[in-house]
């Protein structure tokens, strides 16, 4: 198992690793959409914030040698549902490979975060 860290992307809110190699995959933590560097939280609304993730997905991605062609599972959590069209928008602009993916809402996200996503790669 080894551990992936990149300053292109936010340090870690928590006891937790930015992404971590294993098997042949690569298993992100969930990204929020913190913008590397200020800390503070994209506050564009749901496409901004949505971008700001990708964005820092796709830092983790590059720093473990592997791109968004090669995600495999996305787990995608929404504060509000009715921001599914939206976000999708968005999300289909990166993940062009369509990988199998999960979308549900939830109460709350951390800092108050309108998104959060986590992926499974290929290395």
């Amino acid at each position: 198992m080894e551990k992936v860290y990149t300053k292109e992307a936010p340090e870690a809110i928590g006891p937790y690793s930015q992404a971590v190699k294993a098997g042949g995959l690569l298993f992100t933590s969930g990204q929020i959409a913190i913008c590397p560097g200020t800390g503070a939280i994209e506050e564009s609304g749901i496409e901004g914030q949505t971008r700001q993730v990708c964005e820092n997905l796709g830092a983790v991605l590059s720093a473990a040698g592997t791109d968004f062609s090669h995600v495999v599972k996305t787990v995608c959590f929404l504060a509000d549902i009715a921001d599914f069209a939206a976000f999708n928008a968005v999300y289909g602009t990166y993940f062009t490979s369509k990988p199998a993916r999960s979308c549900v809402a939830v109460r709350s996200l951390p800092k108050g975060a309108l998104v959060e996503v986590e992926v499974v790669a290929e290395l």
